[in-house]
């Protein structure tokens, strides 16, 4: 483990929740790459092509986000509009559905080949397990068990409320807390009594939405404030930077 900057302890907590990607691995750099694919090929065949998408662009509209919303998010940005579309709309279809169907195509294929834990995110899922602590996995990805159990990952995760889970019981997105709030209703634990790990500023928004006793961003530079500013109680680089009394 690297330098610790924060101590959990089994006296302040029952549980807790975290995010998926770039918090526990290292899919955001591919779900972000798989975003970018998908929206720069709509975007250059557009009869009036328009400029490409951008980290800045991932962090404002999809980062966090379910993948519909992200889409929606970002066409408005561009002042785009398009049709819904149906859930079986063939991927890359010039509707909502169909480029969100396109962007999980690609991310599928990234993840298959190219998931795997961040640094410390085993090590402490271990010491969190082994002082009692309980831990689930609040996610808006519909691919979050793939990811847990291609990363090995999911033997230390009591619950998983991932987009699969969401779309089935009609939870809404982040900054809306739900997906967090029933990951600690399937817990037993209360708010109070948790803390949460977060990488997105919707995310952190929702954590203190929830009630979260405490709401730990991860990230690095830039990030950091934008973090702190949504809410963040501290913000760690990434998990090695986390000790279990």
């Amino acid at each position: 483990m690297g330098k610790q900057a924060l101590q959990l302890s089994r006296n302040d907590l029952d549980a807790v929740v975290f995010d998926l990607d770039g918090v526990l691995t290292d899919t955001a750099s591919l779900h972000e790459a798989a975003w970018k694919e998908m929206f720069d090929a709509f975007l250059c065949d557009r009869p009036d092509p328009l400029p490409e998408f951008t980290r800045a662009d991932y962090l404002a509209y999809v980062d966090g986000r379910p993948r519909l919303e992200g889409v929606r998010a970002f066409l408005a940005s561009r002042s785009i509009v398009l049709a819904e579309g149906a859930t079986d709309d063939p991927p890359g279809t010039a509707t909502v559905a169909g480029l969100a169907r396109r962007k999980n195509e690609l991310v599928r294929a990234r993840l298959v080949r190219d998931a795997a834990p961040l640094r410390g995110a085993e090590a402490l899922l271990a010491a969190l397990r082994g002082a009692g602590i309980r831990v689930a996995v609040a996610s808006s990805s519909a691919n979050a068990e793939a990811v847990l159990d291609a990363t090995g990952l999911a033997r230390f995760v009591e619950v998983r409320v991932d987009g699969v889970v969401a779309s089935r019981n009609d939870l809404p997105g982040k900054p809306d807390p739900a997906i967090f709030v029933e990951a600690l209703r399937r817990l037993g634990v209360g708010a109070g009594r948790a803390a949460l790990f977060e990488d997105a500023v919707a995310g952190v928004q929702a954590g203190r939405r929830a009630g979260f006793a405490r709401v730990i961003g991860v990230g690095h530079d830039a990030r950091v404030d934008a973090l702190r500013a949504a809410g963040a109680d501290v913000v760690v680089g990434d998990l090695s930077e986390v000790a279990v009394a």
